[in-house]
């Protein structure tokens, strides 16, 4: 028994040494992340790409340690960035995808500095591939902001962070951001659910906990590491908000860890070492906490009340602008529509409005992130908007089966229809306000006016004062957006002038303006809101689909196949289809209902915009002229979003990215028509004995899709009888009776 104890205690230490390795619980969790994003998110990892980059990491790892003359070959690492790149980059492109891999293990071997890196390697891949290439992006926005989510990362995170010793550097970059955060809606006024929801990001803590906590690429002091945290945390609150672009925090990171050198001589300290570091931790009592575990136990302890009161709705305030009426009718801005055209930083909105009431005159507040001149404006015809959602519309398509006797069938397919401020002439009272009136035009049947001012309680008077009521909770989201830099024109409608013009509904207004902002402010549009609103947006762009960086955006559900009842109420079906699947992500998602060239369609539930019609809509870059190919606009890829918000489900206004991902979706739902032949062959059996049970699952998933009764479901596909009593076979009464 004395020779035995050796050797157990040596296998008991390496047991230890192995549990204690960071990079072991890395490559958990972030297989773990791998197997969420495969069951529970759209738009997440591409399983086949895995191994591919899995296989690149640790092949590009096997020739720098060869090219190095390393000791020994370690395919942790290359495991962890490789399982990194996969959760966070996202690219159409094979070849992008293994180049990213190349570059991130490569940096590592070729970016040092004193034998440490400089970057973070899968920061830095991701960095590059962004920038220079143009066809690769982060979609922060589609890991949802689930508050259970965010716990768990927490809890697997802190076990991570503790082990790498370097928790002090992710809950000091926690800390700092969520200050930033609830400072900027402290200061613009904006209720405690804007920051909240920021904070509740799933990209966010994968970046503290897994990223930026690379015991690599930290300072090695303590202190230096909070230093680190407080930089990476402003100049990520720089780019978001005073660049606006997404993924702030990754290019900070990339930026700040050039510094990383820097402050080590400044603050020098004992470098980390993964041999070194695990060896020590294996060699002391596994059961004895110390001073760095206790802290780990408190930072834990806290961080789980933050992610529970990240997890306590707050109220807040969520259309592009709202009504304001000199009568005293309520008006109700229930479903919009908006069209954005972007390129580049140039974008030209076009806003159609479903408004309900009886103003005798009224005008629009919209918000606008620059000075608007007369040329800007434009006033369109709602054929365009209804042109453009019927070619994007979700559609029915409907095949008949053919003859099973016969070895091919023929399909056939059907078109599926679906609809779906005053003038200031007071300027001494303007000026005593601090409200400005930059400019006024006339377009089409719009009075606009163009205003800025110092404050809200100026501009809310301003309004009063001009003969405009103003919905209760408007002055907090107005002094918000002034101290964002925003403007606001009041485009004012004259009953008699659009009575002139002949026209009997409101047209849309469209504004062309150049910023680096691609939003949309919507939480205006819920100040006189009944209810919850629906909002479609098409974004029409030149290089691939669009999608909300701050909110999840989820793929509609599509290509099932529906009972042939459905066709006579298709409305009423995707009605009801879509308040399931809101309810389902729990009025927290925007869903793509298509994502096509323009070019073409299939099917075509109408005709593309001619080249014309999209210059109309604001296309500028398809020049002047007409063209006469019939598929001329296919440089533009059309992205239709559909939400259902309320204020406090989407506290934040709409931000926007474009991707390079110009695969194709629409949703789309199929009937099958029955073969009624009397042919008789061994198919035609197998046939007829089939359609009874394809029959119960179109019964079952029009169910699951909109919530409906199963047994009315039946009923209206007359399978109740059937069901309950005879066979459902479609052959000759003859034929049942003897079995023939």
């Amino acid at each position: 028994m004395e020779t035995k104890r050796p050797s157990e205690s040596g296998i008991f230490r390496q047991m230890v040494a192995f549990c204690r390795d960071p990079r072991h619980y890395q490559i958990l969790i972030l297989s773990l992340l791998h197997l969420y994003s495969l069951l529970q998110l759209d738009f997440g990892i591409v399983i086949g790409r895995v191994p591919i980059l899995l296989g690149i990491a640790l092949a590009t790892q096997a020739f720098w340690t060869e090219q190095k003359r390393l000791p020994r070959f370690d395919p942790r690492s290359p495991l962890i960035s490789a399982l990194s790149l996969s959760l966070l980059l996202r690219t159409e492109s094979v070849f992008l995808a293994a180049l990213a891999a190349v570059v991130t293990m490569s940096s590592k071997f070729l970016l040092r500095w004193r034998g440490k890196h400089i970057f973070n390697p899968t920061n830095f891949g991701i960095v590059v591939m962004v920038l220079l290439t143009g066809q690769a992006w982060v979609s922060p926005g589609n890991w949802g902001s689930g508050a259970w989510f965010g716990f768990l990362l927490a809890c697997l995170g802190g076990v991570v962070v503790n082990r790498a010793a370097r928790c002090d550097v992710t809950f000091a970059f926690l800390g700092f951001h969520a200050s930033l955060l609830l400072l900027r809606a402290w200061w613009l006024g904006d209720p405690i659910g804007i920051p909240l929801h920021q904070l509740q990001s799933g990209a966010l803590l994968i970046f503290a906990f897994l990223m930026i906590s690379d015991p690599k690429t930290t300072p090695d002091s303590r202190a230096g590491r909070v230093l680190f945290a407080l930089l990476v945390a402003l100049g990520g609150y720089f780019v978001q908000f005073g660049l606006y672009r997404p993924n702030g925090i990754l290019y900070s990171l990339a930026v700040f860890c050039c510094l990383v050198p820097a402050i080590d001589c400044l603050l020098p300290a004992t470098r980390y070492q993964w041999n070194r570091q695990v060896v020590r931790m294996a060699l002391v009592n596994p059961f004895r906490f110390k001073k760095q575990e206790v802290f780990m136990k408190r930072a834990v302890i806290s961080l789980i009340f933050m992610s529970l009161l990240v997890l306590t709705p707050g109220s807040a305030f969520a259309f592009c602008g709202f009504y304001v009426s000199r009568a005293e009718t309520r008006l109700f801005n229930g479903a919009s529509r908006v069209v954005l055209v972007r390129d580049g930083d140039r974008t030209v909105i076009t806003m159609a409005n479903d408004f309900r009431g009886d103003p005798q005159e009224f005008a629009i507040v919209i918000p606008v992130p620059t000075f608007i001149e007369r040329g800007q404006i434009h006033v369109t015809d709602n054929t365009l908007l209804d042109h453009l959602d019927a070619y994007s519309a979700p559609r029915l398509v409907e095949y008949t089966d053919g003859n099973p006797c016969v070895a091919l069938m023929k399909m056939k397919s059907m078109r599926a229809v679906s609809e779906m401020a005053d003038s200031a002439g007071r300027r001494e009272f303007d000026r005593s306000l601090g409200v400005t009136v930059e400019a006024e035009y006339t377009v089409g049947e719009y009075d606009i006016v163009i205003l800025s001012a110092k404050e809200s309680r100026g501009l809310e008077t301003w309004l009063k004062e001009s003969g405009y009521r103003i919905p209760p909770g408007a002055s907090r989201v107005l002094g918000s957006y002034l101290k964002q830099g925003l403007r606001f024109f009041v485009a004012k409608v004259n009953l008699n002038e659009q009575e002139n013009l002949g026209y009997k509904y409101l047209r849309p207004i469209q504004v062309a303006y150049e910023t680096p902002k691609f939003m949309l402010p919507i939480r205006l549009g819920t100040v006189n809101a009944d209810g919850p609103q629906d909002l479609v947006v098409f974004a029409l762009t030149r290089k691939g689909r669009v999608e909300t960086v701050n909110y999840r955006t989820v793929k509609l559900p599509t290509g099932m196949d529906v009972p042939v009842f459905v066709k006579d109420e298709f409305a009423d079906f995707y009605r009801d289809m879509f308040s399931t699947a809101v309810r389902e992500k729990k009025m927290r998602a925007v869903f793509l209902e298509y994502a096509w060239d323009m070019g073409w369609c299939d099917p075509c539930a109408a005709d593309p915009l001619s080249p014309d019609e999209l210059r109309e809509l604001g296309v500028f870059w398809l020049g002047g002229g007409r063209s006469i190919l019939p598929r001329s606009g296919q440089n533009v890829f059309i992205t239709r979003l559909h939400l259902r918000y309320t204020a406090d489900t989407f506290p934040e206004d709409l931000f926007f990215q474009e991707t390079a991902d110009r695969t194709n979706f629409q949703g789309r739902y199929v009937i099958r028509h029955a073969w009624k032949g009397g042919d008789r062959c061994p198919t035609a059996e197998r046939y007829r004995e089939d359609l009874r049970q394809r029959r119960e699952k179109e019964a079952t998933m029009l169910a699951s899709l909109t919530g409906r009764d199963i047994d009315e479901i039946r009923r209206k596909m007359e399978l109740g009888e059937r069901l309950a009593g005879t066979s459902g076979d479609d052959r000759p009464w003859w034929q049942r009776i003897w079995g023939n």
